[in-house]
């Protein structure tokens, strides 16, 4: 399975709107170019489909309180995967408690991205995408929250060790290390995906 294949999608929108200021243009500014970004990150930590814009306007709520925090543009995704994390921590203790079509745990066959794909033409191509996804998200689902997070920004946002290292609050050595073991957990999980393919259809 292609990772950046499986993971590739364009998010809706999500009504956000921030309250008047002096820096709502650049809080506009910043949602525009952040918001895919985020949108995709909430999905792969975890959170339900039926969930995932509460928790995306939760995110730029934070982000708007605390934009004029952001030291450099350069370091926003770092400075941005942050506050995603811990809202999306935040969100999932409270969403255990809530049954899948309230907002809680996604179950097997629940729409996985929730969004339509402008590059796929056919039934047979979006079936095969949304199994795509599906898998993708469920290997995610069982990976350890430190091996998922550096994995996400390293295999499918294309973040440098040094960029995951400041988005996550680690060394690079601990980032390396994290990310070696989130690859064998994929890769073990997608053979363990075929094995059982190939069995069922015998």
């Amino acid at each position: 399975m292609s990772i950046q294949a499986a993971s590739a999608h364009q998010p809706g929108d999500v009504a956000v709107r921030a309250p008047p200021s002096a820096h709502a243009s650049d809080f506009d500014s910043f949602y525009e170019e952040h918001f895919a970004f985020v949108w995709r990150t909430v999905r792969r930590l975890g959170i339900a489909p039926s969930a995932v814009d509460d928790v995306v306007q939760d995110v730029f709520v934070v982000v708007h309180r605390r934009l004029c925090d952001l030291a450099s543009p350069a370091s926003a995704r770092a400075w941005l995967f942050g506050i995603v994390r811990h809202v999306v921590k935040d969100a999932r203790r409270t969403l255990r408690r809530k049954p899948a079509h309230l907002g809680g745990a996604a179950r097997a066959g629940d729409d996985v991205d929730g969004m339509a794909d402008a590059s796929i033409t056919g039934p047979h191509e979006s079936a095969a995408k949304r199994e795509a996804v599906r898998m993708l998200h469920a290997i995610l689902e069982a990976m350890p929250d430190e091996r998922r997070e550096v994995f996400i920004l390293s295999e499918l946002e294309q973040m440098s060790v040094p960029e995951i290292a400041a988005s996550v609050g680690a060394n690079t050595n601990t980032v390396y290390s994290r990310l070696r073991a989130a690859r064998a957990d994929f890769e073990k999980a997608v053979a363990r995906t075929r094995a059982g393919d190939e069995w069922r259809m015998r």
